[in-house]
């Protein structure tokens, strides 16, 4: 009878998790590195390098537009490119708890393989635990990932007054998808994460010679938490358009429901850009025609240390109302929605 969930023997070194490893991970994730089988990776790195690690512990494991392995590999590739780095090498540990189902194991291998594809990237190097029953909540990923920097200089620190604000996309759809998800909401029309590899629409905004000064996708804490970090570390004031910000319907809705706020909620395929005001449209238009960004706005500006109607020191963020009014956008505070990457 054919093995259906996955067992301790499939951790314990010997048959079992070697018939698993070369049936699953190796033909999804096949390539030369890999399949010297070394206890490392063999790796030939030139020139400046961007190096990030992340665990992923998302709950529920599969939701509307993705899932954990879409949702790592995504995840770690686009952390590099914030970085303007070319996605090059990825490692994975894989935790699993004894009795997951092996069909829902092969469906979020071959969800990382797919996403694998977007940036050429490559898995090289990994480990499998399995843990007994109740241990773990059915699956943990962990990846590593490394890039060869394109563009040096984008950083946190490097915003300048007179810069424009960019967001690649609708805000908050992710953090939404998972409520959803948790809730077994059913809205009249489809609510997706935004889970997305975003090398290829940085790609083409390192073709152009645009003087990006940061990037940063709008995960934990949204846009809010980008803006106020940005702002902390580059001690520059932001100004914030609230009406310019596109949020969907469906966000917004269940943002009302909640008594959530859209600026808050994670992203997982949507980036903030920094740049000089002079250069926003033209950016703008590369990541509309070339990046499929197709909700790609202008939001925001970073000014001096004086807003106007509003003083205080450099780092704060002012958000400016559709109704006239300003106020200070602080980090979110507590925990919106645990376990959401």
């Amino acid at each position: 009878m054919s093995v259906k969930h996955i067992q301790l023997a499939h951790g314990g070194g010997g048959l079992e998790m070697n018939k698993l490893i070369r049936e699953l991970f190796f033909n999804a994730f096949d390539n030369a590195i890999l399949r010297n089988e070394e206890d490392a990776a063999l790796l030939n790195l030139c020139g400046p390098t961007a190096f990030t690690t992340d665990s992923f512990t998302v709950s529920p494991l599969f939701f509307a537009g993705g899932d954990i392995g879409k949702l790592a590999i995504a995840g770690t590739v686009n952390d590099l490119a914030m970085m303007g780095a070319e996605p090059q090498y990825l490692s994975l540990g894989v935790i699993i708890e004894e009795g997951f189902a092996l069909d829902d194991l092969k469906t979020i291998v071959h969800s990382m393989a797919e996403e694998l594809k977007k940036s050429g990237a490559k898995i090289v190097c990994g480990d499998t635990k399995v843990v007994p029953k109740g241990c773990a909540d059915g699956l943990f990923l962990n990846t590593s990932g490394v890039g060869r920097i394109i563009r040096p200089g984008i950083s946190a620190k490097a915003l300048k007054s007179g810069d424009a604000i960019i967001v690649s996309g609708d805000i908050g759809r992710h953090g939404a998808a998972i409520l959803m998800a948790r809730e077994g909401l059913e809205l009249e029309s489809r609510l997706e994460s935004d889970c997305a590899t975003l090398w290829g629409a940085v790609e083409q905004l390192l073709v152009h010679p645009f003087e990006i000064h940061a990037m940063r996708d709008a995960t934990r804490g949204g846009l809010s938490a980008v803006l106020n970090e940005w702002a902390a570390a580059s001690g520059v004031n932001i100004q914030l358009d609230e009406a310019a910000v596109p949020v969907s319907d469906e966000v917004r809705g269940l943002c009302e429901l909640y008594g959530f706020e859209p600026l808050d909620l994670a992203n997982e395929g949507t980036f903030v850009l920094a740049l000089p005001k002079a250069q926003a449209e033209g950016a703008l238009e590369v990541l509309k025609r070339f990046g499929h960004c197709e909700q790609a706005a202008i939001v925001g500006e970073v000014v001096g240390e004086v807003v106007e109607g509003l003083t205080g020191p450099a780092g704060k963020v002012v958000l400016n109302t559709p109704w006239g009014s300003s106020r200070y956008l602080d980090l979110p505070a507590g925990e919106l929605l645990p376990r959401i990457c």
